[in-house]
């Protein structure tokens, strides 16, 4: 009797977990694939143990494709550079920006291919350049462009994702090209760098990927936001208490390079070109207390470039500060 009432309990106990991880509410993530810390932490599964979702983590070619898939609904929360973020924000989107993946720097840069005559942005002038349309990487090129007074009608600006861009590369269909990684480390090869968004940051053209979620969505999931939250924050935080450990062989880099397809050998300078903020240092004026006049001031500058027709009149709405304050307990 005992062995049957052992078993039926078992049983009982096996049908209730799996029960339990069938009704685990599931959630599409979008990402850029971009070699991070946080694929660690989607290696490990740490998110969904820390929300209890069941997790579709679904890679995008650009920001546009995001924006379309966060405004029909479909995705609920998604990494998203801070030129399509203040698209979609200008356009009606409802989303709020809650906080950063990675500020950019060299990661994002122009790259002119070798014999193009391409030294300096001034030399762009006739030339085919490559960037994928509405990205950061677009924002901070034409930011250059305006910077050293090159009229964007004497640019023969060609838009595509960056495995386009590498393969337009490899057929000597281009120039020169303003990409992230992995592409930009494939065009270097036979390339070199003409500057990157650190530069055009300094110019007045910051950019940065942001996480951003659905505004109804953050407001009925306000605990497993906060949980997510630290989790990415974590990850960021393991890197940063000592970069230097971060090898090719090291591994952290090879579960990086599983995850995302980047070559071991690459990610670690490629990680050297983004900065990873320190969630509660983000709360600070600097960076999310700036976030809205930073958005504003993007916005006035697509509008002007005719990238999109109207400015809001605050971008405050657009920014989701009590997750990071949940998460970090303040």
């Amino acid at each position: 009797m005992k062995k049957t009432l052992r078993g039926l309990i078992a049983g009982t106990a096996a049908l209730a977990l799996s029960a339990g991880s069938a009704f685990a509410e599931k959630i599409v993530i979008g990402h850029f694939g971009n070699p991070t810390p946080m694929q660690i932490a989607r290696a490990e599964g740490l998110f969904e143990k820390a929300t209890g979702w069941d997790i579709e983590w679904r890679k995008f070619a650009s920001g546009a494709e995001i924006i379309a898939a966060m405004a029909s609904g479909d995705v609920k929360i998604s990494e998203l550079g801070s030129s399509p973020t203040t698209i979609a924000m200008s356009q009606g989107v409802d989303m709020q920006m809650f906080m950063l993946a990675i500020v950019i720097g060299k990661a994002e840069s122009l790259v002119a291919r070798d014999g193009s005559g391409v030294s300096n942005v001034a030399d762009l002038k006739g030339k085919r350049v490559a960037v994928p349309i509405g990205s950061t990487a677009h924002f901070s090129l034409m930011g250059a462009l305006q910077h050293e007074k090159v009229p964007v009608s004497e640019v023969k600006i060609m838009g595509m994702p960056p495995d386009q861009i590498a393969a337009a590369w490899e057929q000597g269909a281009i120039d020169a090209a303003f990409v992230w990684e992995p592409a930009q480390s494939r065009i270097l090869k036979t390339g070199k760098r003409i500057l990157g968004a650190d530069t055009t940051a300094a110019w007045g053209f910051p950019t940065f990927d942001g996480w951003v979620v659905n505004k109804e969505f953050a407001a009925s999931h306000a605990k497993e936001m906060a949980a997510f939250a630290k989790v990415a924050d974590e990850a960021n935080a393991a890197y940063l208490a000592n970069p230097a450990a971060w090898t090719p062989t090291s591994p952290q880099v090879l579960t990086i390079a599983k995850m995302t397809g980047a070559s071991p050998e690459e990610i670690p300078d490629s990680m050297k070109g983004y900065t990873f903020v320190p969630l509660a240092e983000q709360l600070s004026d600097k960076w999310l207390g700036s976030a809205p006049a930073t958005l504003k001031a993007t916005a006035e500058f697509l509008k002007a470039a005719g990238r999109i027709e109207k400015v809001a009149d605050s971008y405050a709405p657009f920014v989701n500060t009590s997750i990071a304050k949940a998460a970090v307990g303040k």
